[in-house]
């Protein structure tokens, strides 16, 4: 599976932000959507484009249009903090729900939501997911993805686990990944160390 960091200042800067407990319901959700939007960026380097032939006020010239963007899927709860970033970047996308919880005794997911078509006839797919922890909600979600005749797969979260990372490439090692920072390791009930507390929680307020 390829894994790639984001590695610019102000991504770090916006996640120093968001792991800071004194951070404050607002501006989490802010930085948020700021390192989300860096972060979808990075991760659509190899979106299919176009050329396509323009006027400007001053001469002919040639342009890139997108003429294929990928299905948006955003994990909920947490994934959608990250969706409005990536329509701005991409706001002809159209986008699959998904919603998982993890069962806090076992950690594996069940989808209490899901809007995917039942077959996506080979449509690109961006997985939005804040936190890559255990690595069970987003095999889950690729499971589910795979089963509906899916294109690539490419994920983009804010944090990551070295843990939830081979879990995930030993599932489906054609996905590729992009993330801010992976970090230490899980602590034991499966939270990523140092991490940043439970990102949905700190976006929405307790569950």
């Amino acid at each position: 599976m390829e894994t790639h960091v984001v590695d610019h200042p102000l991504a770090s800067e916006r996640l120093t932000r968001m792991r800071r407990e004194a951070t404050e319901r607002p501006e989490f959700r802010r930085a948020l959507d700021e390192l989300s939007q860096f972060v979808v960026y990075e991760a659509l380097r190899s979106l299919p484009a176009t050329t396509i032939d323009i006027d400007t006020p001053l001469e002919p010239a040639t342009g890139t249009t997108i003429t294929d963007p990928p299905l948006l899927i955003p994990v909920m709860r947490a994934g959608l903090g990250m969706l409005d970033a990536a329509l701005r970047l991409l706001p002809e996308a159209r986008v699959g729900f998904l919603g998982l919880k993890r069962d806090e005794a076992t950690l594996l997911p069940h989808a209490y939501v899901n809007t995917v078509p039942d077959d996506l006839a080979g449509k690109n797919c961006l997985i939005l997911d804040p936190m890559l922890a255990t690595g069970g909600s987003l095999v889950h979600t690729c499971d589910l993805l795979r089963a509906s005749n899916a294109g690539s797969l490419t994920v983009a979260c804010l944090l990551a686990a070295p843990e939830g990372l081979d879990t995930l490439a030993a599932a489906h090692p054609d996905v590729t990944c992009w993330t801010a920072s992976i970090d230490t390791a899980l602590n034991d009930v499966g939270f990523i160390r140092p991490g940043l507390g439970d990102a949905g929680d700190r976006q929405f307020g307790l569950a």
